[in-house]
């Protein structure tokens, strides 16, 4: 951790989000309180003694809520998709009305990106573990709904979290909007094939990564597109155009604008000029619960320790909140 403050403070064994500060060594001789408080920026109140303080308590707090079984995500993933798979004989032979499969497949799609996102952050099961294999199944059984592949999905997601909030390199930035009806307008007119929207984004990291994983994620992409395109065209020429729309091509719609909102929008804005540890993200009250928005209300969390679980989030930042408080955090939301 020699990119913290708290140089001396023990180990821990999980992501410990962005950093806090430039490098400051906190010399033991000067804790007697003779010499002058040091504050890290002109407008922070607290001094560099104060703030390592508040660090260490942060991050015990944190620790309580790393890890735990995380079985429910991989149950989840994989009944969800077998379910969504299973909507599109049912629906082209009449046994799932129409309505019913758009709204169980729409509810699948948002639910994928959660379990994946787990994934994303190797929180199903760490690099190295016997169940290695299940974090990357999981991400990619929950992506399919949305056609995007895991590899994309990841590559990008570890990039927004590298430049969070950063107009040149957030793949996500293009998600900004003044207010809430121009931020749902935005998640549809990103898609659109002649709009610098979230795809060209997402292709331009990639690019200018240039690792073997960027490239590997923009040759699945392609491919995930192609088979996404031909099961509708497929569907259609054989009279199940109805069937495609309401399990695939209208949930994917619905389920990215959905995705697009709660997840990069409403946590995230205003974007510009908040790029700090602590202003990455906002605590914020959603209309339609926590559990309906994704439970992205506590989305900074997730951003100052993103192993923290997403089911756990909202306890974590709970029992974090009179910490987060003396930082400066907004807490007022909820």
């Amino acid at each position: 951790m020699s990119d913290r403050i708290d140089t001396e403070e023990k180990p821990f064994d999980f992501d410990l989000g962005p950093p806090d500060s430039d490098p400051v060594v906190v010399p033991e001789t000067d804790r007697s309180g003779d010499a002058p408080a040091i504050p890290l920026r002109p407008d922070e109140g607290l001094d560099k003694y104060a703030r390592v303080e508040l660090l260490k308590q942060e991050r015990e707090i944190a620790a309580k809520y790393h890890g735990g079984p995380m079985w429910g995500y991989v149950v989840a993933a994989f009944i969800g998709f077998a379910v969504w798979v299973a909507m599109f004989p049912l629906t082209m032979f009449g046994v799932v009305h129409p309505l019913i499969a758009l709204v169980v497949s729409t509810f699948i799609t948002v639910a994928g990106y959660v379990t994946c996102h787990e994934a994303m952050h190797d929180n199903i099961a760490k690099r190295g573990s016997k169940d290695r294999w299940m974090n990357q199944w999981v991400g990619e059984v929950s992506l399919i709904p949305i056609a995007v592949p895991f590899s994309m999905g990841k590559v990008t997601h570890l990039e927004h979290h590298k430049h969070c909030n950063d107009p040149d390199n957030d793949p996500d930035y293009t998600d900004e909007a003044p207010n809430i009806w121009a931020a749902w307008y935005k998640t549809w007119w990103n898609r659109q094939p002649r709009v610098d929207g979230t795809i060209n984004r997402y292709k331009r990291a990639c690019e200018n990564l240039g690792t073997p994983e960027a490239n590997k994620a923009l040759k699945q992409t392609v491919y995930v597109q192609l088979f996404y395109l031909a099961t509708l065209f497929t569907m259609a020429w054989n009279g199940y155009a109805i069937a495609a729309a309401v399990c695939w091509w209208l949930p994917r719609q619905l389920g990215l604008s959905w995705i697009r909102f709660f997840l990069s929008w409403a946590p995230h804005h205003p974007r510009e000029g908040h790029t700090g540890r602590y202003d990455q993200a906002y605590i914020f009250k959603s209309r339609i619960g926590h559990f309906f928005s994704m439970c992205m209300e506590t989305h900074l969390i997730h951003h100052l320790y993103p192993g923290i679980p997403n089911h756990r989030t909202k306890a974590a930042y709970q029992e974090m909140k009179p910490v987060l408080e003396k930082r400066g955090v907004d807490c007022s939301a909820l």
